[in-house]
Order: structure tokens, then C-alpha cells, then sequence
């Protein structure tokens, strides 16, 4: 009950919020923000005063602005037709606008005012392969500008400020509305701060709802959830750093505004965008490579200028960010603008305790690793380009390994795995892949209907068939092979047993990652499977990271099922005694966990977060599902329910942390309801 009421109050508080007037000016700072940092300055108090005045000197009053009708950039900025004109015109109006509210020296002001009266008489439009995203990072700029010039006494004239909106909301709005959440996420991060930011200037709230909805609930990339992970690596961590501190940044600044408007989204996420931030800036400030999934990248690791905010906000708030400290000093004479504007007037005097981030250890770290198990003596070791086939026939029924040496493994044809054999690996460092010129599917399959005693561990199984830069266009619903990972299949209950999977790593599979079908005894234990189930036959939402169907005496522990384009982390079908214990199951496409017409399913202390629909599903079809505990998970921030369930005999839910699920905390029905899609199907 006491938790019930934590989710009403929370509800309650939320309608209460967005009930209320916009705060003006109220982007990156309050009327009272402005007031405390002008006072500040005139005070000659550090850092205000070292900064205002770097900031006026780099703030020429002989600026002139050069308005295009069609700005166009391309990829990397190439073409560049008016872009750069377009950021220089928004950063030096924004820094006209502070240096007139602090000095109210009216040159300031004219020159911001008539920045956005050129640019807002002149631009018609965005075009080519970055249109969206540099709408994105200049749209919060202007507005910043606007908001202090309009409740400034600064002398912008009606007409001129009903011209501005205008392009705001039809220019700037029509192209950004709908997001790209398939782009890497600092897309979608730049794109919600300039939808808020243009929300309070123009005063709508549905508008600025949307921009705290795709904040939190966004798809693919479109959420803080969804570009920074509970460990605080960012999805661009294996791109170039460079873009992680973008992305960070902006899912900050719209972090920021909601703050200026009475709403925390950075404690959201127990803290994520902290986590996001001292993950990087500690890899950055070359104190510590952290454990990431992928490789992360070396390239671009200068640190950027926007530390500063988000340091001051995070330690009022009395969280720890040691990285984050440093990153920031080193940027404090290159940032005027971020150190001028990033302290609150409401934390100039909290000094609370300061306490260390929590980094989410459910099913962390997962998959293969750079430790590998010893192996017994006289097992047979397999170099890259020599026959794995051979050497499990010849290891099957002894207990010797087939060891498949570091490197990859060209597979010329799906690797048969007979009974009786421990394939392994020498952890991160092997990876089969499938060649790409064969027709077969599946990475592994059994050889026989019958398969008994067999273990598959430390080793990747790679499926992408594209080996480009290392970030969206090497993900699953990108690629154009038919791959799957593991897959295991017989045609009675039983005839498959004992099966293990320690320690492996399957990713970027079009089909299921792994598929267990009609096993008993079968252990699924620290493995990460992620990336797998896109769009492809037999169909949208029928490919998941990890499907089990018509199997018992499953245990699945301490694994990562995540980000799935178009599936499950976790489909159970047709299944008897299945228990999941500590494992991370987030930002996938379908449900968390799918749970079909199975019994005496077993859900406890893991992590079920940011899904497309509700954390957890027990569907019915038939009959229906049976003894179902549900305990002790953290569910939170599903873009659907907590918990949703139909037509169930017996589910147990006890001691679940439900947090902000869109729709509710859960939704329990008892009707033999068989849900149908909407339209087409494919949603």
C-alpha cells in the first residue's frame, strides 16, 4: 500500500505541475537564476566575474548575421549552406541577451534583437541529412535569447516577437515534432531540448508534455534510458566520445528546463544522467577504462564545455561526481556562457553530505568476459580457420573441451553441436561468426533431435554482417543478412537436456538470439544477449534476445536481455518451471518479458526497465498461464504498464519497486482476453 500511494503521489504531483503558468524567462534559468548570477558579476564574485568578462570579449557588437531561407547540412556538416552561419547567429544572440540583462547596455540588446528579426524574417526551411539535428542544437539556443529578451524591458517589439514565434512554430516545430529516434540518440537528446525550450516560449503545454514523454519514454534512441544504460555507458560509447558528451548535454539541458519549470529529471533513473557523465569523464580523464559491452572508443576524448551545470546541480543535490569535478575545471576558461549561467539562486547555499552514485549491478557485468575458464587437460584447442566441426565430433562423449582459440571464426556452414560436449571459448577474444556468403541461418544448432549434456561458454557469437563504424549502423534492425544466434530444437518435450550457456555474448541476430525449444534442465547463466529479433519473417514482434518454447527446468541468472529492435528480452511460451533471477531486461522493442499460456514462472530481483510496451506480459490464448511470482524487481519507466496479465491463474506480485511505468503500475485482469493489435499489426 505504501508504495500504491508513492505512484499516486507522484501522479498527483505531475497534474499539479502541469496545471500550472510557465515559468518566464524559464530555459536554462528562472527570473531568479538570472537575478542571483547579474548580482554575482556586479559583485565581482568567482567564477561570474572571470567569466562575464570572457564572455563580453568574445562577444563582438560588430557581429553580423547572414540569414538563408534554406540552411543545409549534410552528413558531418558536408554540404554546409548556412548551418554554421545558423549556430554562430543563436550562440552570439544568446550571449547578447545575457550581457544586456547583466550590464543593461542597450547595444546588447539591439544586437540580439536584431539577430533573431533576420533570421526569423528570412529562414524558410531545413534540408538534407542533418536538417533535424541542427534544428535540434540551435532551436534552444534562440529561445534562450527570446526568453530573456521578452521579459526584459529590452525593447523587442511585438510584431518582431510574433515574427520569431512564427518561425519557431513553423520552421523549427514541423521538423522536429516527430522525432528520429532511429539516428543515434543525441539526435533525439538535441531535438527534445529544443521542443521544451520552444514549449515555454510559446507557452504549450501539450507541447512540452510531449518533449518530458519522449524524455523519458522514448523508443530505439529517444530516451535517457535508451542512450545511457544503469552502468553509465552511453549507446555511443563504442562511436567516439565526442558524441556521448553531445547526447549527455543535451538529454542535460532539457533536463534543465524541465528543472526551471518545477519538474527532476535528473534524479530520474536513480540518477542516470550523473551516471552517463561519470562514466564518461572518467574514461576521458584516462583514470580508469570501465567495463563496457562492445569496445569502447578511444577516438575524440578531448573533454567538452558543458560539465559545469550539471556538476553544480548534481552536488547541491548532495550526489558525488569526483570525474565530473575535474572536467569541469578544465573547461573554466573555455566555457564563459556554461559557467556563467550553471549556478541555481535555490542551491547557493546547500552543502549537503555527498554521497557516491550507485551503479545498478542486476545482471552486471554480463556475457563474456576477458577471464575465461581453465579448461581440463587434453582438450582440443582450435585456432582461427581450423575445423570446429571436426574437433566437436572427436570431443563428443569425453570430457575434454573443444576450445576455440582467441580470434574470429569464420563458420562455413552452422556449426552442429553434437551431445555430450563443452564448446568453449577464450572469453571476448573469440567470436564465431557465420560467413556471410553462405546461405544457412543459424550461428549453432543441435545435430540430432536428441541432445543431451551439452555446455556452450565464454565466447561471442556475432551475427551483424556489416562492419562499419561501430554504433547504429551495426545494430540489428540495420542489418541485411538472415542470422541467428544459438539455436536448439526438437520436436518432443525432453529430447533436448541439460543444456548450459555460461558466459557468452550473442548479438545483432535479425532472428532470436537464442532459441530453446522442448529442453529440460537447461541453464542460461551470465550471458548477454542483445540486439537480437528485428523485423523479419516470420514477422514484427516474433523474434526475440532470448525465446524459450515448450521447455521446463529453466533457470536463467545474472543475464543482460536488452535492446531488442522489435522483440522481447525475454519470451517464455508454452513452458514449465522457469526461473529468472538478476538480470538487466530494458530498452526493448516489444515487452520486457513475455510470458505465453506457461506455468510456475519465476520473476525476482532484476531489472525490467524502459521496454516499448509493459515490463512484464502474461498473455492469454487458451488457457491462459498459471503460478506466476513476480518479486522483489525494480520496474520502472516501460512505455506501457509495470505488470500487465490476462486471463492468469494465481500471479504473485510482492516487494516490486514499480517507477513511473507510462501507463500504470500494473494492470491485472482476470478475463480471458486475447489481445488483438491495432491496424495493421505491426505496432
Amino acid at each position: 500500500m505504501k508504495k500504491l500511494w508513492i505512484v499516486l503521489l507522484l501522479v498527483w504531483s505531475a497534474s499539479v505541475v502541469f496545471g500550472q503558468r510557465f515559468v518566464h524567462p524559464g530555459i536554462d534559468q528562472t527570473p531568479a537564476d538570472l537575478a542571483y548570477m547579474k548580482s554575482a558579476v556586479l559583485a565581482k564574485q568567482q567564477p561570474w566575474h572571470n567569466a562575464f568578462e570572457r564572455l563580453k570579449k568574445e562577444t563582438s557588437l560588430d557581429f553580423q548575421s547572414q540569414a538563408y531561407a534554406h540552411v543545409v547540412r549534410g552528413p558531418y556538416g558536408k554540404p554546409d549552406i548556412g548551418g554554421s552561419e545558423l549556430s554562430r547567429a543563436a550562440s552570439t544572440a544568446y550571449n547578447s541577451a545575457l550581457i544586456w540583462y547583466i550590464t543593461r547596455d542597450r547595444a546588447y540588446a539591439d544586437q540580439a534583437i536584431e539577430i533573431l528579426d533576420t533570421w526569423s524574417s528570412k529562414l524558410w526551411d531545413f534540408d538534407n541529412n542533418d536538417a533535424k539535428l541542427i534544428a535540434g542544437y540551435t532551436g534552444y539556443v534562440f529561445c534562450n535569447a527570446a526568453e530573456i529578451l521578452r521579459y526584459s524591458d529590452s525593447g523587442w517589439e511585438q510584431e518582431s516577437i510574433e515574427q520569431f514565434t512564427s518561425m519557431l512554430l513553423n520552421v523549427y516545430y514541423p521538423l522536429l515534432r516527430h522525432y528520429y529516434p532511429q539516428a543515434n540518440g543525441n539526435w533525439d537528446a538535441a531535438i527534445v531540448h529544443s521542443i521544451m525550450a520552444i514549449a515555454v516560449f510559446t507557452d504549450n503545454r501539450t507541447m512540452f508534455q510531449s518533449g518530458v514523454d519522449h524524455f523519458l519514454y522514448g523508443p530505439i534512441n529517444g530516451s535517457v534510458f535508451r542512450y545511457i544504460y544503469p552502468s553509465g555507458q552511453s549507446q555511443e560509447s563504442t562511436r567516439d566520445q565526442a558524441h556521448v558528451q553531445f547526447g549527455q548535454s543535451e538529454l542535460a539541458g532539457a533536463a534543465r528546463i524541465a528543472y526551471s519549470q518545477g519538474i527532476d529529471l535528473f534524479s530520474v533513473g536513480n540518477n542516470r544522467i550523473a551516471l552517463g557523465y561519470e562514466y564518461t569523464a572518467k574514461f576521458i580523464l584516462q583514470a580508469d577504462t570501465p567495463q563496457a559491452y562492445g569496445v569502447i572508443s578511444q577516438q575524440r576524448k578531448d573533454v567538452r564545455y558543458d560539465y559545469e551545470y550539471v556538476y553544480q546541480h548534481y552536488t547541491s543535490k548532495g550526489v558525488s561526481m569526483p570525474y565530473s569535478s575535474i572536467a569541469a575545471q578544465q573547461t573554466l576558461s573555455v566555457s564563459p556562457r556554461s559557467v556563467l549561467t550553471a549556478r541555481r539562486a535555490l542551491h547557493k547555499d546547500l552543502s549537503p553530505e555527498q554521497k557516491v552514485l550507485q551503479v545498478s549491478t542486476y545482471g552486471y557485468p554480463a556475457g563474456a568476459s576477458n577471464v575465461a575458464g581453465e579448461p581440463p587437460v587434453g582438450s582440443i584447442f582450435v585456432k582461427p580457420g581450423e575445423s570446429l566441426q571436426e574437433a566437436l565430433l572427436q570431443a563428443a562423449g569425453t570430457p575434454v573441451w573443444v576450445v576455440a582459440m582467441a580470434g574470429i571464426h569464420l563458420l562455413p556452414a552452422s556449426l552442429k553441436i553434437p551431445s555430450e560436449v563443452t564448446l568453449a571459448g577464450q572469453g571476448l577474444r573469440t567470436i564465431l561468426f557465420l560467413d556471410p556468403a553462405i546461405k544457412d541461418r543459424d550461428a549453432i544448432t543441435n545435430d540430432d533431435l536428441e541432445l543431451k549434456n551439452v555446455t556452450i561458454r565464454d565466447l561471442v557469437i556475432e551475427s551483424s554482417l556489416i562492419t562499419g563504424t561501430p554504433a547504429n549502423s551495426r545494430r540489428s534492425f540495420n542489418n541485411i543478412g538472415r542470422r541467428a544466434g544459438i539455436v536448439l530444437v526438437t520436436d518432443e518435450k525432453g529430447k533436448i537436456d541439460n543444456i548450459t550457456l555460461l558466459n557468452i555474448t550473442v548479438r545483432n541476430s535479425v532472428y532470436s538470439g537464442v532459441t530453446i525449444k522442448g529442453a529440460s534442465a537447461v541453464q542460461v547463466i551470465n550471458c548477454d544477449f542483445s540486439e537480437n529479433g528485428a523485423n523479419m519473417v516470420p514477422g514484427v514482434h516474433l523474434l526475440h534476445n532470448l525465446h524459450l518454447s515448450h521447455c521446463s527446468a529453466v533457470e536463467v541468472r545474472g543475464c543482460r536481455l536488452d535492446t531488442s529492435p522489435q522483440g522481447s528480452g525475454l519470451a517464455i511460451s508454452h513452458s514449465d518451471q522457469v526461473a529468472v533471477t538478476d538480470c538487466e531486461i530494458a530498452r526493448n522493442g516489444y515487452y520486457g518479458v513475455l510470458i505465453t499460456e506457461s506455468n510456475n514462472i519465476s520473476l525476482r530481483s532484476s531489472l525490467i526497465e524502459a521496454n516499448n510496451r509493459s515490463g512484464v506480459m502474461a498473455e492469454f490464448l487458451f488457457r491462459g498461464s498459471q503460478n506466476i511470482s513476480i518479486k522483489n524487481n525494480q520496474i520502472q519507466y516501460n512505455n506501457g504498464n509495470g505488470v500487465e496479465a490476462y486471463g492468469t491463474n494465481s500471479i504473485s506480485l510482492l516487494g516490486n519497486d514499480f517507477v513511473r511505468n507510462r501507463d500504470s503500475m500494473q494492470k491485472i485482469d482476470d478475463s480471458k482476453t486475447i489481445i488483438v493489435p491495432p491496424g495493421n499489426g505491426y505496432n
